[in-house]
């Protein structure tokens, strides 16, 4: 309320019309009529301030019909019209309060408002024209009429409004940018150039006004007056960051490709260059050689995320950037280091802790993984990725136990995600197995198939783990022969359906199957070299069999039973 009385005090009080008319004396309002009026004003503007505009016009519109001549009324009718985007209703309030009041500069400035916002730009140049006529000591309004002249795209008006301010109060940084700005726009770079130019000459140890200049000359195809301007500010700031990124541009427009590193590393040095946008230049560099080509700017990319630790110690993203490119390159030892000290500087940023996983992962460091994603799981336990690699790691390091109740609790705060659901499940299955668990190895399988029947994974898994239980055969030879159908060169696959045809006696269809392992790879593989020999040993070629079988003793480990086949030159199981 006191706002609003406030309000009243400042807004000059309305005026009688110097011809009064005897019906105009007959309604002077009495003492208790000026009171009831000065009530409705302020019930509307307090109406106004809370927004209930209907409340106020219908408040202001009373004042106006107890007292025709209240400018005030008028004007804060007109607002509230302003307020609801009705100029058309505006409008002829802000002129009958300004034709009651002609000294009411804010009467004025809202009439010229409500023009610009109804696309009358002309009647508002004219309205600020007459307020730089009546008031030409004050440059705000200027201002406004250059700008009037700007929306009504009269460049050349706005720029004789610019220089008549300027001759009032010299030469500023505002003016001679705004009317660099429309130079530019309408195509003058002369002009432009010239108003950067009466910056320098009044500020000459100001550095970004040289800025602009050479980017002027860069923009209008002046390299070499550019390169002049940015040896001037070296010469002046020789500390400045911008410039050697400036430069750099300038001696790649050039393809002097020495130059234009050279330029990016004296940026890079400098700490007054802030991190992000060094981070986001190493991105560009990032793009650039992802395809594998361009060998010279990857190594450049490498000693720039060198200089990037150096010079910003202890900033995480600059050791999280370097790790990135050391991880693409598949130097997972030293990604690991450089995100190992990101996360020491900041343990907050998830991707980081997730990368280090995969790298983990990448060098077959179980111990670590298992070490690690506890601690991602302790820090983000609503992300269920961790718990994925701790299943894994567990599984790895014989941990069943502790990789069921790991995958377990991951399953519980998956959403919508029926891929990672696939992989969760996936990994209990194995893990359930090696834990002697069946029925609920058999149970996560099933919820695999269940998502994608064509898993191929866990159609081989399932299937040969069944085999070796020797357990629903049938359902196993399905599985294997699936996994076969979906990807019929894989030695493994092929292993895992011969050993099910096997189980159920089918020794020449074993037989089959256990060849075009061999022929795919597995003649390396000492578990599918000994299979071979059992299926040939059971298809009645012993010879042959103690031949395989001391294939898979030269590849390697073999079954407990292997030295004793080929000893006795028997097949034991």
């Amino acid at each position: 309320m006191c706002l609003i009385l406030a309000a009243l005090l400042w807004l000059p009080a309305c005026k009688t019309h110097k011809n009064t008319t005897a019906e105009d004396q007959s309604k002077t309002l009495t003492q208790k009529e000026k009171l009831q009026n000065t009530s409705l004003l302020i019930d509307g503007m307090k109406e106004k301030m809370l927004g209930n505009y209907e409340k106020a016009i219908t408040s202001f519109t009373k004042c106006m019909s107890a007292d025709p001549h209240n400018s005030t009324a008028m004007y804060e009718l007109a607002s509230v019209y302003v307020l609801q985007s009705n100029y058309n209703e505006a409008l002829p309030f802000a002129k009958k309060a300004i034709a009651e009041d002609k000294e009411n500069i804010w009467y004025r400035l809202l009439l010229a408002d409500i023009y610009e916002k109804s696309k009358k730009l002309k009647e508002s140049i004219d309205v600020y024209n007459d307020l730089v006529k009546k008031y030409p000591d004050n440059i705000e309004y200027y201002f406004d009429l250059a700008l009037a002249n700007i929306m009504a795209g009269k460049y050349i008006d706005a720029i004789d409004v610019y220089d008549k301010v300027e001759k009032k109060i010299g030469v500023t940084e505002e003016i001679s940018l705004q009317k660099e700005k429309i130079y530019t726009y309408i195509n003058k770079p002369a002009k432009s150039i010239l108003e950067i130019q009466k910056l320098i000459d009044k500020f000459p140890s100001e550095t970004k006004y040289y800025s602009y200049l050479a980017q002027l000359y860069m923009n209008n195809k002046m390299p070499e007056k550019a390169f002049d301007v940015f040896n001037k500010i070296i010469e002046i700031e020789p500390n400045n960051a911008g410039v050697h990124l400036a430069l750099a541009d300038y001696y790649r427009d050039k393809k002097d490709k020495n130059n234009f590193f050279k330029e990016i590393k004296l940026a890079f040095s400098n700490e007054n260059l802030d991190i992000d946008t060094k981070v986001k230049i190493l991105l560009s560099y990032y793009d650039l050689t992802n395809s594998g080509e361009n060998a010279d700017m990857k190594e450049q990319a490498m000693d720039l995320t060198k200089i990037l630790v150096q010079t910003h110690p202890g900033e995480a993203k600059a050791y999280a950037i370097s790790g990135d490119f050391f991880y693409r390159e598949k130097r997972y030892t030293e990604a690991r280091e450089q995100f190992k000290k990101a996360i020491a500087i900041d343990s907050s940023k998830y991707a980081i802790w997730e990368q280090l996983l995969y790298i983990d992962a990448a060098l077959d460091d179980f111990p670590s993984m298992e070490k690690e994603s506890k601690k991602v799981m302790d820090i983000f336990p609503e992300q269920p990725l961790p718990y994925l690699f701790n299943g894994n790691a567990n599984i790895q390091l014989k941990n069943y136990d502790q990789a069921i109740s790991s995958l377990k609790e991951g399953i519980k705060i998956i959403v919508e995600n029926n891929k990672l659901l696939e992989e969760f499940y996936s990994y209990l299955g194995d893990a359930a197995y090696k834990a002697g668990r069946n029925d609920e190895s058999d149970d996560a399988y099933e919820k695999v198939l269940q998502l994608d029947p064509s898993n191929k994974y866990v159609l081989n898994n399932y299937s040969y783990y069944l085999s070796l239980r020797k357990v629903n055969l049938e359902k196993a030879q399905k599985m294997g022969k699936k996994a076969v159908e979906l990807e019929p060169f894989n030695s493994s696959y092929l292993d895992t359906y011969a050993w099910a045809l096997y189980q159920d006696g089918k020794y020449n269809e074993a037989k089959i199957q256990i060849d075009k392992a061999i022929e795919n790879g597995g003649d390396k593989n000492a578990v599918i070299l000994e299979h071979c020999g059992d299926i040939l040993y059971k298809a009645g070629e012993t010879g042959k069999a103690l031949e395989y079988w001391q294939k898979a003793k030269n590849a390697g480990k073999g079954s407990a039973f292997l030295d004793k086949k080929i000893s006795d030159k028997k097949l034991y199981e």
